[in-house]
């Protein structure tokens, strides 16, 4: 029996052992995968095995991803999509490219989700089909199986860079002018709310999370997000985190609780990763109550077009009609910020401030 047969069978009792309600930490690991590999040495000889390179090869498989490793440890490479076993693309730079490699079985691929998720603590299947997650590089994993997906399983891995931009960095690079870095700077300082908005991929996040740097020292930073993402240098910064449900369908804790519990742990910046459904209202109520210089983010395709889409949002939740919105809109947010990605990269195309107009509606005057 080679090491690869035994790996596999080493793999096979470590899911049957593996405990889908918990956590493992490396170490945790690498001791219950110790302990299935004993059991095997009980009824099956292994002199000539090497036990601790056994025990890696297996712990490779649950943590780490595969014939895809390379690209997520490429720190170039920003997004990984699978489309099942059709191909694999990357993103780098903007620029999508089919990779060589490619999965040979749907089975082989839904194994190394399985891998995947299971650092996660989740679990993806034909009655849960879709699952979000965090891998454990802090990576975001969407996974798509039949029949949601046709062609599935899909697999779609956003990475997030570790490195941390200024504000010289995207003046160099061309994202916005000095004019705009001046204005947006004096914005955040001040204590203006900003929505940042944009469309897939445009740097919303990046940009918020260079933006926190020029909330003054003496604040208190509260962030909320699906995923952990901001790197905020603040000493004074609490960390929330939304969690989906577990496999039976409890434990859920969503963007809106985390809203509603921020404000009771006197926050002076309130920082949302991103607003998609009717917590854009409990946002709205935070910046109309004494939480001015709040940030968050938002897709859309114009300043204009983030106010449709942020009363629209906040019209979801249902007790509260359009025209307390606007209001709300016009008292709370001062400036949106517009990102796009284009052939030269992303670039900062609106800056406009927020204020009330006449007969109720919204007026939006574009600054750049």
């Amino acid at each position: 029996m080679d090491g690869k047969q035994l790996a596999e069978i080493v793999d096979r009792r470590l899911r049957q052992r593996m405990d889908m309600t918990r956590e493992y930490s490396d170490s945790d690991l690498r001791a219950v995968i110790g302990s299935c590999v004993d059991e095997m040495e009980a009824r099956v000889p292994m002199k000539d095995i090497d036990r601790e390179g056994l025990i890696t090869e297996v712990f490779n498989v649950r943590r780490r991803t595969g014939i895809i490793q390379p690209y997520i440890e490429d720190d170039s490479v920003n997004e990984i999509m699978i489309n099942g076993t059709d191909g694999i693309f990357i993103e780098r730079d903007g620029t999508l490219t089919e990779c060589a490699e490619r999965y040979s079985s749907k089975e082989e691929l839904f194994h190394s989700i399985q891998s995947m998720l299971s650092w996660a603590n989740r679990t993806v299947n034909e009655s849960n089909p879709i699952v979000d997650a965090r891998l454990s590089g802090g990576a975001r994993i969407n996974v798509v199986l039949n029949p949601a997906a046709i062609n599935g399983p899909i697999v779609t891995i956003r990475k997030f860079t570790h490195r941390r931009f200024t504000m010289d960095d995207f003046i160099k690079n061309g994202t916005l002018t000095e004019d705009m870095a001046e204005y947006i700077i004096r914005t955040v300082e001040r204590g203006g709310s900003i929505i940042i908005s944009g469309g897939t991929s445009s740097g919303k996040t990046t940009f918020m999370n260079m933006l926190a740097d020029y909330i003054p020292k003496d604040k208190r930073i509260i962030t909320i997000e699906d995923s952990a993402e901001l790197m905020i240098r603040h000493r004074n910064t609490v960390r929330l985190e939304t969690r989906n449900s577990n496999t039976e369908g409890r434990g859920e804790i969503n963007m809106r609780a985390l809203i509603k519990t921020a404000l009771r742990m006197r926050p002076d910046r309130l920082i949302i990763g991103e607003v998609r459904d009717e917590s854009a209202l409990d946002l709205l109520t935070a910046m109309c109550t004494g939480h001015s210089g709040s940030m968050s983010t938002i897709h859309a395709n114009s300043a204009a077009d983030t106010l449709v889409r942020l009363e629209t949002m906040a019209l979801w939740e249902g007790h509260v009609g359009s025209e307390a919105i606007k209001r709300m809109i016009a008292s709370g947010v001062d400036v949106i910020v517009f990102l796009e990605r284009n052939d030269r990269g992303r670039v900062l195309k609106e800056i406009a401030e927020v204020g009330g107009g006449d007969n109720g509606e919204i007026r939006l005057e574009r600054i750049f």
